[in-house]
């Protein structure tokens, strides 16, 4: 045991001290490639589109049927700290696209957090007012509704990568990097079709719906000069779905996922300003004769400004993160 201990001691104390060289390496290796923004507050001014449409396909006929929202220009803000971040928008009535919103809506919500690794996405869209069409007609429907909330959670592998530099704007891409990045994709959705159709029937129809979805990705961000970063990437997945409408049996189905995203930001000092686009597509049977393509596009683009957090916003941060580092530990 005499000679056992001091071995040990030594070995302890040369891990811990490799382990530690490491940990500095790691961390100024990615000091290299992000520029982080710990005691900023971001903040964006943003034009949005996006919407959630259906598209359904009979089996039998093949005839298509499209379930299409009152689509709607809007503004709105975010603001961003420490790795969360929340944005809120509406639909003005100056905007063109507006102008015939009477007895309409679509409204729309996202939350987006980082931490560490993770990443944590999270949205909801209730709309109101659905143009119904087909090969012959089209046809308005303002009491036809939709509600559907959920996100996906997933790890970046490459912490050189950097998703905020995408999203946020609160962390730098300052050299090209790509990482491999699976998700879970999960979302509830419900649909409530009424009103009159084109040939003088009462319509109405309640549906709901469960994904849930794995989803492997890559994305890579492209910085050809210190202040422009072109961003693309995708996820094709796999996964199940629920549904149950009110016409038809509850029916279990195979889900597939297509997620589409590119982006381009100029970030200057403090100012930055860019458009990003997405494009969700989720594949399932609805029951046993209609396919079901449930769509979510997004479109933005922004100008925004990084500006000092306030002393007290900063202190009940760190007590936060303190009491978080107590109860891991």
């Amino acid at each position: 045991m005499g000679i056992k201990n001091p071995f040990f001691i030594c070995f302890w104390i040369i891990s811990s001290t490799l382990v530690a060289q490491e940990s500095v390496q790691d961390s100024l290796q990615q000091e290299q490639y992000i520029q982080k923004f710990p005691d900023k507050i971001t903040g964006r001014l943003f034009y949005i589109n996006t919407y959630n449409s259906f598209e359904f396909s009979s089996r039998q006929t093949e005839e298509t049927v499209s379930l299409t929202p009152n689509k709607q220009n809007k503004i709105g803000a975010k603001v961003s700290f420490r790795g969360l971040s929340l944005s809120y928008s509406f639909a003005p009535d100056f905007m063109a696209e507006n102008k015939d919103n009477d007895d309409s809506r679509l409204f729309n919500i996202g939350l987006r957090g980082y931490f560490g690794n993770w990443m944590q996405n999270l949205e909801l869209y209730s709309e109101k007012g659905f143009y119904v069409e087909n090969d012959m007609n089209q046809v308005y429907l303002p009491r036809t509704k939709s509600f559907k909330i959920g996100g996906s959670t997933g790890y970046i592998f490459n912490q050189n990568f950097s998703f905020r530099a995408i999203t946020n704007q609160d962390e730098k891409q300052l050299r090209s990097a790509g990482t491999f990045l699976p998700q879970l994709i999960y979302y509830y959705t419900n649909y409530k079709i009424r009103g009159t159709g084109g040939g003088g029937q009462e319509i109405d129809e309640k549906y709901h719906s469960v994904d849930i979805a794995i989803s492997p990705g890559y994305y890579y961000n492209w910085v050809p000069t210190i202040n422009l970063l072109l961003s693309a990437g995708g996820s094709a997945g796999i996964g199940v779905n629920f549904s149950d409408g009110s016409d038809s049996e509850s029916l279990t189905s195979m889900l597939y996922d297509l997620n589409f995203r590119g982006a381009i930001n100029y970030d200057f000092s403090d100012f930055y300003a860019g458009a990003q686009y997405s494009y969700l597509i989720l594949n399932h049977n609805t029951d046993r004769s209609t396919y079901t393509e449930d769509n979510i596009p997004y479109f933005q683009a922004f100008i925004g400004y990084r500006f000092d957090a306030p002393k007290k916003v900063l202190d009940i941060s760190d007590d936060v993160n303190e009491k978080i580092d107590s109860i891991k530990n």
